[in-house]
């Protein structure tokens, strides 16, 4: 077994399975899915680290027990169609692609895109559309979504993307106020969506997802 085959079987067994999560699907697909070929060359050593890696831009790879956590809430099935907003480096979808139908992976950085579309490509996640453009737009064109997931804090959700969700579908994001955050799902019907809260995390808030202006005379 590979040194980094061996701390992703750590990764898993002291980040995911003690944040209470055991749904089969996630566990293989963390499992699977080759953290290290998903950031930057200079970050390979950190890749396993219990802590959101630092990708420059205000980005970062949100750590492992937020992501389990987060899949976990939002319970993908096989025949969903998912929304991942701010893919990086593609590990988020490169992960969602061994449980969902098919993922639209959503970008606005150039360079992440092309790389995320490489290694994407490199790990066979053949069911993932990468779509290159400003993250609060999402991808309509696709949509509707059973599922959508934002990689990354956000103080509001704009309606353009809640707008992509189905009647019915779930959306996942990490409310940021202050320095403390918290995972809240949210369960569309009709027009509107009721909000729960999950568990704790951080992340800093992505481009876009800061909280509107208030519309002033």
């Amino acid at each position: 077994m590979s040194d980094f085959a061996l701390r992703r079987t750590m990764m898993v067994d002291t980040q995911v399975r003690p944040s209470d999560v055991t749904k089969f699907p996630i566990i293989d697909a963390m499992l699977s899915v080759a953290r290290e070929d998903f950031v930057p060359a200079a970050q390979r050593e950190a890749a396993y680290m219990g802590e959101n890696l630092d990708l420059g831009q205000g980005r970062v790879l949100l750590e492992p027990r937020t992501l389990a956590k987060l899949l976990d809430a939002l319970s993908i099935g096989n025949g969903e169609l998912v929304l991942d907003i701010g893919c990086a480096h593609g590990y988020s979808s490169a992960v969602i692609a061994r449980m969902a139908e098919a993922v639209v992976a959503v970008e606005s950085d150039e360079a992440m895109a092309a790389e995320a579309q490489e290694s994407l490509l490199a790990a066979g996640a053949d069911n993932v559309v990468l779509h290159m453009g400003p993250l609060t737009e999402g991808a309509p064109q696709h949509g509707p979504y059973d599922v959508i997931i934002v990689q990354g804090g956000v103080v509001d959700v704009p309606v353009s993307i809640t707008d992509q969700l189905k009647d019915g579908g779930r959306i996942g994001c990490l409310f940021m106020t202050g320095a403390l955050g918290e995972v809240r799902i949210g369960y569309k019907r009709g027009e509107d969506i009721s909000w729960r809260m999950s568990f704790n995390a951080s992340a800093p808030v992505l481009d876009g997802f800061q909280r509107e202006a208030a519309f002033q005379l």
